[in-house]
This record gives C-alpha cells, sequence and structure tokens, in this order.
C-alpha cells in the first residue's frame, strides 16, 4: 500500500495549528503509519524544526522541511499584500524531491475527521490537480469569482489540492506565475488561489467540497443545498476534510462558532495534552 505524503507550507505561527491537524488525522485514520510530511518554509528556526520533528515522529510520521531558495524568488513580485510565501505551493512541483509522483496539499487551519486515503487514491483522470470548489445555491462568490477572472469552471478553493507532481513539473513554469502576478496584481484578491484557479483551474478534477474541503463557516448552506441530508450526523460519519476558512480560526479566543468550533477546541487539547 502505498504511503500517504502530505505537503505543508508554513511559518512558525501555524507551527501548534499544523499540529492539531496532525494529530486528528491519526485518531482518525487508524493504520496510515508510514505517513511522510513535506514542509516547505522561508524561516522557520532550527530548534522549532527538530521540536517538531520529534512531535512527528512520537504519532509514527516522517517530517522533511524543505527551505526554499531565496534565488528562486530574484524575479518574484512581492510585497506585504503579495508575500514570498504565498508561491510555496504552486512552485512546490520543482522544489520537492523529483522521485515523488503524487502528493496532497492541505492547509493547516483544517481538521480530518474520516480517512484520507480515498482522495489520495483518487483517479485524476488525466488532470493534473484535483480540488473542490465551494458552490451551494445560496453562495453567490463562486459565481462572482468566475465572472472575475474569466474562467469556465468553479472556482476552487486551493486549501486542498491533490498534485500530479509528474505532469505538474511540465505545466507549472515559475516564470508563467511570476509574470501573470505582476501583470494583474491590482486585480488579484487571493493572489495564490486567484493565479491557481485562472493559469490551471482547466487542468484540475472537481472533487466534492462537502467530503474534502468542507467550509466549517457554512453549516446551514450545505444543509440547504443537500435538502437536508448533511446534517451534522452525516458529517460527523462522512466529511473527511472540514476546513476552518476565513480569517477568524478557530484557535483564536474570539472563535464562536458553536457548529465545529467546540470540536476543533476537543482536537486543540488532545494535542496540548
Amino acid at each position: 500500500m502505498d504511503n500517504i505524503k502530505i505537503l505543508i507550507t508554513i511559518d512558525k505561527n501555524y507551527i501548534f495549528p499544523f499540529k492539531v491537524m496532525l494529530r486528528s488525522f491519526f485518531i482518525n485514520n487508524p493504520g496510515e503509519d508510514g505517513l511522510t510530511i513535506y514542509l516547505l518554509h522561508s524561516s522557520i528556526p532550527q530548534a522549532d524544526l527538530d521540536e517538531l520533528r520529534e512531535y512527528c515522529l512520537l504519532l509514527g510520521a516522517t517530517l522533511i522541511p524543505i527551505q526554499f531558495n531565496k534565488e528562486l524568488f530574484e524575479n518574484a513580485p512581492a510585497s506585504e499584500r503579495y508575500p514570498q510565501e504565498m508561491y510555496y505551493r504552486l512552485l512546490a512541483p520543482h522544489v520537492l524531491p523529483q522521485e515523488l509522483d503524487k502528493i496532497l496539499y492541505l492547509d493547516p487551519d483544517i481538521l480530518i475527521i474520516n480517512p484520507l486515503r480515498p482522495l489520495w487514491e483518487v483517479n485524476l483522470r488525466g488532470n493534473v490537480f484535483a480540488a473542490a470548489a465551494h458552490t451551494s445555491i445560496t453562495e453567490a462568490t463562486n459565481f462572482v469569482n468566475r465572472v472575475r477572472l474569466g474562467t469556465d469552471h468553479d472556482y476552487f478553493n486551493s486549501g486542498v489540492i491533490m498534485i500530479d507532481l509528474v505532469k505538474a513539473r511540465r505545466l507549472v513554469k515559475i516564470d508563467e506565475v511570476f509574470h501573470h502576478v505582476e501583470e494583474f496584481k491590482d486585480e488579484l484578491i487571493l493572489p495564490d488561489q486567484d493565479v491557481f484557479n485562472v493559469l490551471y483551474g482547466k487542468n484540475t478534477l472537481a472533487i466534492d467540497d462537502v467530503l474534502w474541503n468542507y467550509d466549517a463557516r457554512n453549516y446551514f448552506n450545505y444543509l440547504v443545498r443537500s435538502t437536508g441530508k448533511h446534517n451534522m450526523n452525516w458529517v460527523m460519519q462522512n466529511t473527511a476534510i472540514l476546513h476552518f476558512c476565513g480569517k477568524n480560526k478557530p484557535w483564536n479566543p474570539s472563535y464562536d462558532d458553536l457548529f465545529f468550533g467546540v470540536l476543533y477546541k476537543h482536537y486543540m487539547n488532545i494535542t496540548t495534552r
């Protein structure tokens, strides 16, 4: 059985949320002890990396940190609004080891509450990526983003991406990414996500967000969209990835979402203990 390999791109501030995500993975994915995690970063101190590596080993995972070479970004448009870190997940195929043929990118602000293996083994049907769009009859943002970017596919959320690295190394061109950001920098709202949709959306297999990238803010939207089927019991039994999208995160004291905030705090407490 092919061991799952996960890609994360975080800085020091997201180390604890990543630990929570990893803890939730191992609680709800028994038998996946061969997990390998590739961490792309620019400035996480070595002491923190050593501690994080030990934490991963205790859970049964192998952590492989990879520090980005700053020379790669010599021609990259960057600013306070567009930090270099935004490019990491887009350029990962050119930085990860050549022997890797696929990887699952995950944002750190998620919980994994059911097995991930079906996503890991998904048939990409010739596509380079697989991702989910947050769509429903009550969400207008998907339509607005399609019009704004001039695309004919749903607006994919880039927080969970299955990547065929063999094909991505041929498709993703570093200069093309930088050029697009420079040309459209005044129009981009979520820069890396916008760029992903414009350049690679047509090469992306659409997967079901209610299973693989559930927006934890929108419980009632999912309930309406499914005519009541996707209630809390259904989510807990079927949804694999809860994604805490938005600026207010569940580890913040101000987070007051009673549907999934309590669940996140439960995993926080387990991680702390």
